[in-house]
């Protein structure tokens, strides 16, 4: 992942995201509102061997987006141990580009805070504003 070190930043940046880390898991979350837009992850090979050994990112997105990408980029498979319709995973040791990294994290980003409740919307934009 070290390709990747700004990844935390560019998503803790982001207006109202709070991190946690889910122990028994092993995984790195984003959220915003409550709601996780982002996880980082290294699931080892007792689980999916596709996604065994790797750093890898689960992303919301849009589910004809993701059959998109899919077919485009070989790091980008549906999502480990989330809705595969609507969640993606991005491989971190693959050749994926900043740009869509940061497109796809800010998608995923715009798409759970759309679906916040509007007082919520509001409250996080205030205080984004504020600061």
């Amino acid at each position: 992942m070290h390709r990747y070190n700004w990844l935390d930043e560019y998503l803790v940046e982001k207006p109202g995201v709070t991190r946690d880390y889910k122990l028994e898991w092993e995984w790195l979350r984003y959220h915003v509102g409550g709601k996780m837009f982002a996880a980082v992850m290294h699931p080892s090979e007792q689980y999916d061997a596709a996604y065994a050994d790797k750093d890898i990112i689960n992303l919301k997105c849009d589910p004809m987006f993701a059959e998109l990408l899919r077919k485009e980029h070989t790091e980008i498979m549906p999502a480990f141990y989330m809705d595969k319709r609507t969640w993606i995973s991005a491989d971190l040791g693959g050749g994926l580009s900043d740009e869509l990294l940061k497109k796809l994290c800010d998608d995923s980003y715009r798409l759970v805070f759309e679906k916040l409740t509007k007082k919520l919307q509001k409250e996080i934009t205030e205080e984004a504003h504020a600061r």
